[in-house]
Formats: C-alpha cells, sequence, structure tokens
C-alpha cells in the first residue's frame, strides 16, 4: 500500500552491508529520526554509519501526515500538572525549536520539499477544556489563540490555533538529507553486543549506538515493551475537497486529522489499538465521512500509520539504559514523529558529543513516576490476555468462511492457524505466533496484513516482517484449495 509520499518521491537504493567496519557512531534506522541524528553527528566530526532494515525512510516515515508543529493534542495543561512548570517549558521549547531548525535546513540545503508554515488548529466540544489548554499553552510562551470558527462544517465548539506551524514532504527532505550519509539497507541488526552490532553479513563496532528504529527491538534492559503501547491510525487523501488553511486534529475521541497537500486533503482517523480484533471497512468510513464534509471529493490513496504511545505522552530520548552507557534510544514520539525526530536529532547529538542540553530532562528515559504504573500493568494485561488466547482460544472461523483476499484464524487439526487466501484461492498458512513474544497475531482485512496486539509487529499477508519488535518472518506454507 503506497502513501502520497512514496508515490511522489523515490530515494536512491543504498547496498546491503556485507562486511564488518567500524565507526564513531552507529544509528540504527533511516527514518526521519535517525537520519537527522547521523547528520548531526557527522557535522560535528563523527564518522557515522546507518543501518536500516528496509529501505530509508520506508517505516514511519513514508506514513505520516508530515505535520511539524508544537501543538500535540490536549498536552500542556497535562504536561504542568504531572511533570511541572520546568519540564513542561523544555518539551514546549524543544517542540518549537524543531520546526525552526527544519525550516532552517530545507533553507540552507535548498530542499525542494513542499515546506509550508501554516497555523496548526486543535479542534474539540468542549469549550472549556480548549480554553484551560489555550492558558497552559500561553504560560508557555507557545503561539496559542482559542476562535470559535473553523472553515470546514465539522461539529465543534471551537479550536485552539497555533501559528507559525508547518508541513512539509518527508521524503522529498529525507531524500536531500540522506545523500551525505553512509546507510546500508536492507542490513537488518539481528543481535547487538556492547559496541557492536550485528548483521547477516556483517557488523559495526562503534562507541556510540542509537536506537533510532521506530520500536526498540531490544527488550532487556530498559524494558521498553512494557512501557509503551502502539497505535494505528488510518488516512485517505482526497482530490476535490477544498484548502482548509491549515492542519487540523480533533481533541476528542473518534475525531480527525486533517491536512491538504497540493491539490488533495488528507483525512484521517479511526484509530485503534495496534492488533486489536478487526473492524474493517475503516477507509470506507473514512470516505463516507469525508464526503458528507466535502461532497463530491474522490479517493485517490489510503494508507496507515503506527505510532508508539508513552504513559505521560513524552517521548524517551537519551539514554537506553544505566547498563549500557553507549546506548541511545529516541521513540515514543506519539502522533507527532517529525517533531520528536528533530528534537531526538538536537538533543542525542548533545548527548553523545558531551554538551549540555537544556531539554535532556523531560525526555530522559530513565523516568518514572507513579502514575506510569497503570500504564504498565495495562499493557502487560493486555499482552498477557494476547498470550492466553494463543493457548486457551478456539478460533471459531472456518476455513471455507474466509473470502478470496483476506484471511483470518483458523482451527486446522486441532491447532489453531493463520491463513490468507489470494485472490486465485490459493491459501497462505502462517504460524500465528509473534517471533517477538509469542503472542497471538491478528488479521488486519483493511491492510490485509498480520498485527501483534502485544507490541505492534507488523507482518504481510504471506507473513513476511514488516516492522519490529520482532526479527523475523513466520513460517509460511502454500496450499490449494
Amino acid at each position: 500500500m503506497q502513501t502520497v509520499w512514496t508515490m511522489s518521491c523515490e530515494i536512491k537504493r543504498r547496498e546491503t552491508l556485507k562486511e564488518n567496519i567500524e565507526a564513531d557512531a552507529l544509528v540504527i534506522g533511516a527514518g526521519m529520526a535517525g537520519v537527522l541524528t547521523a547528520d548531526a553527528l557527522k557535522s560535528r566530526g563523527l564518522k557515522v554509519v546507518i543501518l536500516e532494515a528496509f529501505r530509508i525512510g520506508s517505516g514511519q516515515t513514508s506514513g505520516t501526515t508530515a505535520k511539524i508543529t508544537s501543538q500535540h493534542g490536549m498536552i500542556y495543561a497535562k504536561l504542568l500538572q504531572s511533570l511541572g512548570r520546568k519540564a513542561a517549558g523544555q518539551y514546549a521549547e524543544a517542540a518549537q525549536k524543531a520546526i525552526a531548525e527544519y525550516e532552517k535546513l530545507a533553507s540552507e540545503r535548498n530542499i525542494d520539499c513542499d515546506f509550508e508554515k501554516k497555523p496548526s488548529f486543535l479542534y474539540g466540544m468542549d469549550e472549556k477544556e480548549l480554553k484551560k489548554e489555550e492558558g497552559a499553552a500561553l504560560s508557555l510562551g507557545l503561539p496559542a489563540s482559542f476562535i470559535k470558527d473553523i472553515p470546514f462544517p465539522i461539529e465543534c465548539s471551537g479550536a485552539l490555533r497555533f501559528e507559525n506551524q508547518a508541513q512539509f514532504n518527508p521524503l522529498k527532505f529525507l531524500k536531500i538529507m540522506s545523500e551525505g550519509l553512509e546507510i546500508y539497507e536492507r542490513s537488518p541488526v539481528i543481535k547487538v553486543g556492547e559496541n557492536t552490532a550485528f548483521t547477516k553479513e556483517g557488523s559495526v563496532r562503534a562507541g556510540h549506538i542509537v536506537f533510532a528504529c521506530h520500536y526498540p527491538f531490544i527488550d532487556f534492559p530498559g524494558m521498553y515493551f512494557a512501557r509503551m503501547h502502539r497505535e494505528r491510525s488510518y488516512f485517505i487523501a482526497v482530490k476535490g475537497a477544498p484548502d482548509i488553511k491549515g492542519m487540523y486534529i480533533g481533541a476528542d475521541e473518534n475525531s480527525y486529522s486533517l491536512r491538504n497537500y497540493k491539490d488533495m486533503l488528507f483525512f484521517g482517523g479511526e484509530k485503534q489499538r495496534s492488533g486489536d480484533k478487526d473492524t474493517p471497512g475503516r477507509y470506507d468510513r473514512l470516505l463516507t465521512k469525508a464526503q458528507q464534509l466535502f461532497p463530491g471529493c474522490a479517493k485517490v490513496a489510503c494508507w496507515s500509520a503506527q505510532d508508539c504511545m508513552t504513559p505521560d505522552s513524552v517521548p524517551y530520548i537519551g539514554r537506553y539504559s544505566a547498563d549500557t552507557p553507549g546506548w541511545y534510544i529516541a521513540t515514543g514520539f506519539g502522533k507527532w514523529g517529525m517533531t520528536g525526530s528533530m528534537v531526538s536529532s538536537m538533543l542525542l547529538s548533545d548527548l553523545i558529543c558531551k554538551k549540555e542540553n537544556p531539554w535532556a530532562g523531560v525526555f530522559d528515559p530513565s523516568r518514572f513516576k507513579p502514575s506510569d504504573i497503570k500504564e504498565i500493568a495495562d499493557q502487560g494485561g493486555h499482552a498477557v490476555k494476547a498470550l492466553a488466547k494463543r493457548f486457551f482460544d478456539i478460533p471459531d472461523e472456518r476455513l471455507s468462511d474466509i473470502p478470496n483476499g483476506q484471511g483470518g484464524i483458523v482451527e486446522i487439526d486441532g491447532e489453531a492457524v493463520g491463513i490468507y487466501k489470494d485472490e486465485e484461492g490459493i491459501a497462505w498458512q502462517i504460524d500465528p505466533r509473534c517471533p517477538h513474544m509469542g503472542c497471538r497475531l491478528e488479521w488486519n482485512g483493511d491492510d490485509r496484513c498480520w498485527d501483534c496486539p502485544c507490541h505492534g509487529s507488523r507482518f504481510d499477508r504471506y507473513g513476511r516482517l514488516i516492522c519490529s519488535p520482532a526479527q523475523r518472518d513466520v513460517t509460511v506454507e502454500a496450499e490449494r484449495l
């Protein structure tokens, strides 16, 4: 499934790592966070290598709506209450600095990436809460103001407007930013030692190792699998809709995200916890809603994106753990991956080069608050439920119930197996246990792939790995029905 970005930009292929090499710093992951961090380190004189499991920008960067903003939903009142003014101020300052840094890089390097300054809007039904958020944002120096009306007919009581935010084409930007970097594609890291990362055909020895692969695949130390959950959101691009004069996201449950790009409008929503039981028809429901708001618009593309969510809505950016002094992490960006990526590059390059960074405290991955316990318990309970399903749940779907082009879990010879039936009626059988921790996979009928409900690993319809923390495919066999 292609996004608007992958249809509009092609990045040249790089070689696979086939030897043992050394560098000052290794970055795992060639998405926006990895490339920006590598570029920042290279600009400070370090020899940097990037290892990418698939293609440059092929992961979450290719699915982002590419809003560069400090407006991150209903967050600032929450941060003031839970973390205090100092930490909330660090978060706000870092987000604003990220916008300026993207603009600076695009200008200095003459990157034609459709960069545009636009206001960002948070709309919702609760005017009191929006005004509370306005007060929190203003107290932190952010360019916020409450307005009553927005220029399209969605139900709301008003919106919080942030001035001088931005949007762009992330792959056009990434293409230029990656050109001068030493990147090896199709070189998934299968093991990491104290200062060496190993692929199937080579290794990189480095004094500093940055995990910028969206979701860390090393479980211990760090235990990020217990400290985050993943959410998936769905998007369509339509033509025939008007210019809505900015970027929008809803503050309420089951609300929508919108932005223009050239003659298209991106319309997103239908979020779910990754791997929850399938309720197909998400793209159709988005199109129905879009056509209600903008009569006559027509779908030209559809895709989904997956976000890592932390308990306090603040990313983990800093040292991987106290036990791994040469390792660093950038994850948990929530739905604001472009902002988080730039913040990561600035913070981690300072940390690695032993320069004090003013925002390090709020993003410190080692932070822990009593309120985090609930999230950790919920995540653990979700994983236990998915594991128990593998052992005790008997599938009620039959092989004959699965239509061509779809999949599901069925019982064959007393065992639960995953079946994808292609358009010709050939059944592709997979082992439905996620290789990461053994949770039973769920079929996603809209994207036609397999999702892990525990930690968000994803596999295509034939069982081939799409994203971590799993590190290998699931078993596949074929038989004609």
